[in-house]
């Protein structure tokens, strides 16, 4: 069983200093993981919010590199309608090789229409630019030599895109998905599958599911850890804090829900958080897993190393990942 982190640093505009303390905080939270036995970090990449959420991803991960030695580094995910295609190669293809070859790039068509708005870009044009965008990005990273591209919306005759990745053809490619199409559309094109926070468990191991037999109905190779799933944490130990992490979860989803493909209201029964006590969140742990999903990202809604702690303490070991002794 893996476990990651999923999310980034959360900032408040506040001339900088806000914004600065952030990021610090991010830092150690994700050098913290690694020595407690984390095996990934996931970053989002969103533009315009008021909500701080990171925009710069690639460039983050890169400092990550330069901080951390076995944590795989991932974008959840790269908006490629957003972005030249060359120029992300480019910067993808560095972190890869600064980092020794850490990077799991994942990718997504977007699906904020402010964001698309401001960046005065049609959503309509999400899908079409996003193919262009991939198409673009394989050849650079396998071409050998120079390549041109002619498509719809870029144009490159004879260029060379340097550095090489170092992960061979390419970094791992991951696909942010949910419907039944767009999953297996993941799968026969050579994606890894990367799944939201807010589904159930039965409807997370249902698309886990149809991810797994269309790999297997086309001749791919399937291993479970090429699933994501991503998970909400909220460890508690009292009644008072099991109400006040219902409360932190509502404004949550108030916030990105109705953004957030497959978004819903929570409820007491809602089975989609790791939120109770470490043997309640073991129980819905062991659940996914009896279902397939081998490969659990966290996002904290709190990020704080307390929790991490308590979950490597409490939680990892009973699945066999590995930890070291927590700090004092």
């Amino acid at each position: 069983m893996r476990f990651g982190l999923f999310g980034g640093a959360k900032t408040k505009r506040s001339l900088g200093s806000g914004d600065s303390h952030g990021y610090s905080d991010f830092i150690d939270y994700v050098v913290e993981a690694e020595r407690l036995g984390f095996h990934s970090v996931f970053l989002v990449e969103h533009h315009f919010t008021g909500a701080g959420q990171v925009s710069a991803s690639l460039t983050l991960l890169t400092y990550l590199a330069a901080r951390t030695r076995t944590i795989r580094l991932g974008t959840a995910v790269v908006v490629l309608p957003w972005h030249n295609p060359v120029l992300v190669a480019e910067q993808a293809a560095t972190l890869d090789l600064l980092s020794g070859g850490r990077l799991e790039f994942g990718v997504g068509k977007g699906y904020r229409a402010g964001e698309f708005a401001g960046f005065q870009i049609p959503m309509a044009e999400a899908a079409e630019r996003f193919d262009e965008a991939i198409e673009i990005i394989r050849k650079a990273w396998t071409s050998e030599g120079t390549f041109s591209h002619h498509g719809k919306r870029w144009h490159f005759d004879n260029i060379v895109v340097e550095p090489e990745p170092l992960q061979r053809p390419h970094p791992p490619l991951w696909l942010a998905a949910g419907s039944p199409e767009s999953i297996r559309r993941a799968a026969r094109e050579g994606y890894n599958l990367l799944l939201d926070q807010l589904g159930s468990i039965d409807l997370s191991i249902e698309r886990a599911a149809l991810f797994r037999d269309e790999c297997r109905r086309i001749g791919r190779d399937y291993d479970p850890a090429m699933i994501g799933l991503t998970r909400a944490l909220q460890i508690v130990r009292t009644e008072a804090e099991r109400v006040a992490a219902y409360e932190t979860r509502e404004k949550v989803i108030r916030t990105i829900g109705d953004l957030a493909r497959g978004g819903g209201k929570p409820s007491l029964d809602d089975d989609a958080p790791l939120l109770g006590t470490p043997d309640e969140i073991i129980g819905r742990i062991r659940r996914l897993q009896e279902g397939g999903i081998e490969n659990i990202l966290l996002v904290d809604p709190n990020a704080t190393i307390a929790s991490l702690r308590l979950f490597a303490e409490h939680v990892m070991p009973v699945f066999g990942s590995h930890r070291v002794a927590a700090a004092d």
